[in-house]
């Protein structure tokens, strides 16, 4: 994999006219070198590839990416840098602006020649991850199996009475004791009108029968992240929840159903958005419908009304319309799928029924 992904780079180093590429960014340097450290810097050239990192992490680069040249950083690597690059004969280096901060430009361009151009780019590397290798997609549907599985175990707990932060205690460690590495991101556990906030995070207010109740999950398996969010009610639910659960419901099936390849980011999220307009709350739902998940949980493509991003075969994301009424609550429901020529996949098989029986 790590030869394929390189020459894919330097394909797209020779099309930007750079002759060195210095990667920065953490899920981008462990795509295409294997290191996992949380340290260190990739050079790439159309005939070498280096990786520069310091001593902590010098043994662990050796065995991960022994594909790379490793070269240690003793002392501030800016100090480093101009050696690097005088010895990989490098005039214009590209370097991740959307990831290096300003200080760190300005310390190294005031570290090196003049006569070495830096090139700022941007999502080159996110890119070449966004569509997935079949390995990596074995992964997502790995972490996508351990998410489904605790979340399936939590729903058969939940009671009125029990603690939102316990609960998504709860939902970690059945992902954990399965295997996963750790949570894709801190879980979102929230009931009644605190669910109108999308990312609202678990509290100690404890659930309540009658309300809607957001879950939003994942973990990680070798790296990968799953996604998942499900709402469901504890007890008899009202029309008004139901309502609105089957509009957002029927929102996720009409863009599943009608996913392809090719098209655009923004015409995906309006399958969607559309059947929520129409129901009569296109202003409360006010964020994408999805985005890129692999090696980190937010990743290209998005799928959102400012969108131009093509969609691919071989793409993984998330499809989570959601509708958010304050004083009320939310609803939001999430799948990943993977996108084929012919279509999506659902790798979520989590279950939808909202309604939790009181016992």
């Amino acid at each position: 994999m790590i030869p394929e992904r390189l020459a894919r780079l330097r394909q797209k180093m020779q099309e930007l006219g750079v002759d060195t590429f210095m990667v920065t960014q953490p899920e981008n340097r462990r795509y295409l070198s294997g290191f996992t450290g949380s340290a260190g810097v990739l050079f790439i050239t159309q005939e070498a590839a280096l990786i520069a990192t310091d001593f902590r992490y010098y043994e662990q680069s050796r065995q991960e990416a022994p594909l790379f040249e490793l070269v240690k950083i003793e002392g501030k690597f800016e100090g480093l840098l101009p050696r690097i690059l005088e010895r990989l004969g490098s005039r214009r280096v590209a370097f991740e602006g959307d990831h290096l901060t300003y200080d760190a430009y300005t310390t190294y361009r005031q570290a090196i020649p003049e006569q070495i151009e830096l090139v700022s780019t941007k999502d080159v590397v996110r890119w070449l991850r966004a569509v997935k290798e079949p390995e990596e997609i074995a992964a997502i549907r790995r972490a996508v199996a351990l998410t489904d599985r605790a979340f399936d175990i939590l729903r058969e707990m939940m009671q009125p009475g029990m603690i939102e932060r316990e609960m998504a205690w709860k939902l970690e460690q059945e992902m954990r004791q399965a295997g996963a590495e750790k949570l894709s991101f801190d879980v979102i556990l929230a009931g009644g009108p605190a669910s109108a906030m999308a990312h609202a995070k678990a509290s100690e207010r404890p659930l309540q029968a009658g309300q809607p109740i957001v879950i939003d999950t994942g973990c990680m398996w070798q790296g990968y992240c799953s996604d998942l969010t499900r709402t469901v009610i504890l007890g008899e639910p009202d029309a008004r929840f139901m309502e609105i659960y089957g509009i957002v419901r029927q929102a996720q099936e009409r863009a599943q159903a009608n996913l392809q390849a090719g098209m655009k980011g923004n015409e995906a999220h309006a399958l969607a958005e559309e059947v929520i307009e129409r129901a009569g709350y296109g202003d409360a739902f006010g964020h994408g419908l999805g985005h890129g998940v692999g090696l980190a949980i937010h990743e290209l493509p998005v799928l959102s009304p400012l969108s131009d991003h093509t969609l691919e075969a071989g793409m993984v994301f998330s499809v989570e319309p959601g509708i958010y009424l304050p004083g009320w609550g939310g609803v939001r429901i999430e799948d990943l799928v993977l996108l084929t020529e012919q279509g999506v996949e659902v790798l979520s098989q989590a279950k939808k029924e909202p309604v939790i029986p009181i016992r």
